[in-house]
């Protein structure tokens, strides 16, 4: 229980620094410094720890793919692309609303780091006429990014929760699935709902040679998806081929390239990577996790907090598959339905998680108000969970 009462102090005083306008880097980096005063240190040993994290593979992938990412929506924009896919889907759509929602759904499907930042630009640009807030746009970007890691193999969370629970990948995607179309179908609820779709257009009337936008988001995905090629590389090979098809120059070509690097995403990775370290090296997590299974509560609640307060503190779901399925197999023999249960619940603790880095990245672009933004993701998260805990209910005495 004082893990609990522990992490919960940091997040209260991360969540008061972000509330003063500290940056979110930062904020994270101060938090950090929080664990040195609760927890015990070995100095070195951390030292190290944390030093190999910073120069893993990951960390270096996630602040070069943030960076690029950045990079590739400013050539875009450049080159006037952007606009033309906005165009695009708003004819070829005939619809606003799914006009509005399609690059979300679209770069969703990759599971980039950070790829929330890629769709942004094309929401604030569908949605530039619109009376809409901040917020809700925001809203729109996050939310729409997320239906697929309940049920795309290409997401790895899905991937290890199925190898470590034992259950067929099949069965838990087919399990997820409910989940996944209700966070779909709440979007709407939630949001849009002052958008009207008053000219829709026939098939003979689209324009599919505009189609042709969208190439460079189809060369970003096709190398990451088809031969697992690092993001950052993709973005590097399509950058310096969209400038070179549209005959800029070399000092153009570093002007794009340069314009990713800026040092809020510098210190953005090192305090996500740094807190994410400190949270694994103090044993908060480990802490959390058999407080939460020694307290004799029922399995069902056990299943979906524990995995959702592990999602919640980690903010990404190979955080709480990680940590939390091996331990949750230990308690009983578990049946897919109870694997499903707790892989939703911790989803939607990322999905609420202040450390979700979609989260901070849309925030960030909009400048939305991250208090607006939750009045919108919580009860579509809500809505979610008692879906799924219909499903267990039907599942559990019905099968």
């Amino acid at each position: 229980m004082i893990d609990i009462l522990k992490v919960s102090l940091i997040f209260v005083f991360i969540v008061f620094l972000l509330r003063r306008k500290i940056n979110i880097g930062y904020a994270l980096i101060a938090g950090s410094l929080l664990f040195f005063i609760l927890y015990p240190f070995h100095l070195k040993k951390t030292g190290i720890a944390l030093f190999n994290a910073l120069i893993s593979h990951t960390s270096i992938n996630l602040y070069l793919s943030l960076t690029l990412i950045k990079s590739f929506e400013y050539s875009l924009r450049q080159t006037g692309l952007m606009q033309k896919m906005t165009e695009a889907s708003q004819s070829l759509l005939g619809n606003k609303k799914l006009s509005i929602i399609s690059m979300p759904l679209v770069m969703g499907m990759l599971p980039s780091l950070g790829g929330a930042y890629l769709s942004a630009p094309m929401v604030d640009s569908a949605t530039k006429n619109l009376n809409m807030a901040k917020e809700e746009k925001a809203f729109i970007n996050y939310w729409y990014r997320h239906p697929w890691e309940l049920i795309l193999p290409l997401y790895p969370g899905i991937v290890l929760a199925s190898a470590v629970s034992g259950v067929h990948l099949r069965e838990l995607i087919i399990l997820n699935l409910p989940a996944a179309m209700i966070l779909f179908l709440a979007g709407f609820v939630l949001s849009m709902r002052n958008v009207k779709d008053k000219n829709q257009l026939s098939t003979s009337n689209r324009n599919f040679k505009s189609l042709y936008s969208f190439i460079p988001i189809i060369l970003v995905l096709f190398p990451v998806i088809a031969f697992k090629i690092d993001l950052y590389i993709s973005f590097i090979f399509n950058i310096i081929l969209l400038c070179l098809y549209y005959r800029k120059s070399f000092k153009e070509i570093l002007s794009i390239i340069k314009h990713g690097f800026t040092s809020d995403i510098f210190y953005l990775v090192i305090g996500v990577i740094i807190f994410k370290e400190m949270l694994q090296v103090s044993g908060a997590v480990d802490g959390i996790a058999r407080a939460i299974t020694q307290s004799g509560i029922p399995y069902l609640i056990v299943f979906t907090i524990l995995p959702l307060f592990v999602g919640l503190i980690t903010g990404i779901t190979i955080g709480y598959v990680g940590s939390t399925f091996p331990l949750i197999m230990t308690l009983k023999q578990t049946l897919p339905y109870e694997i499903s249960i707790a892989f939703v619940a911790g989803y939607l603790g990322v999905l609420i998680s202040p450390l979700h880095l979609c989260l901070i990245l849309t925030k960030e672009y909009f400048k939305a108000n991250i208090i607006g933004m939750y009045r919108k993701i919580i009860p579509g998260c809500c809505i979610i969970l008692c879906i799924a805990l219909i499903e267990f209910v039907i599942l559990r005495y019905y099968s």
